[in-house]
């Protein structure tokens, strides 16, 4: 008698393993050069860091102010994915731009939570076509993406460009 077959078993990136999904290496670098560069990455971790300064969860960048120096900075938030702990990563992102910071948040497009209601829908919505591969996993994640940017100085036309195949919401279009 054969033995049965095993369906393979998922890659931890799109199981409740873990929620730490690291972000495409080339998305990244558009949307860096786009935004001429980020200066803080404050949810990464020593393996998934994409900026030179970056907090871990050790260091909790949700209890930090995200500027540099005196002046506020340019953040990219890749934040963890699963929990609640996203909504208060959002809601950082929105608080940290009304104090000057420029964020650019990869998030996933759960459009029916009460943080994407409440927070990401402020932001400049940008639903990447297509779904996203994170780190080295071989297949596309089970979720739809998007990029929030919060903040106002930032080249619309620019990451129109890149984003090319992105749906705008319908606020950006006004």
């Amino acid at each position: 008698m054969a033995s049965p077959q095993l369906a393979p078993t998922p890659s931890v990136h799109f199981s409740s393993a873990t929620d730490e999904w690291p972000t495409p290496q080339a998305l990244f670098d558009e949307l860096s050069w786009s935004f001429g560069g980020f200066d803080l990455d404050p949810c990464a971790t020593l393996e998934n860091a994409k900026c030179s300064r970056f907090f871990t969860k050790q260091q909790d960048g949700l209890a930090r102010r995200w500027q540099t120096g005196a002046r506020p900075a340019k953040v990219f938030v890749n934040p963890p994915y699963y929990g609640r702990a996203i909504g208060k990563w959002v809601k950082k992102a929105f608080e940290e731009s009304q104090r000057g910071a420029l964020v650019v948040c990869l998030l996933p497009a759960r459009t029916d939570t009460a943080w994407w209601q409440d927070y990401a829908r402020k932001g400049h919505v940008y639903f990447v076509r297509g779904r996203l591969k994170f780190g080295g996993a071989k297949n596309a994640a089970p979720f739809p993406s998007a990029i929030v940017v919060f903040g106002k100085f930032f080249n619309q036309d620019t990451l129109l460009g890149l984003l090319g195949d992105c749906e705008r919401t319908q606020q950006d279009r006004s």
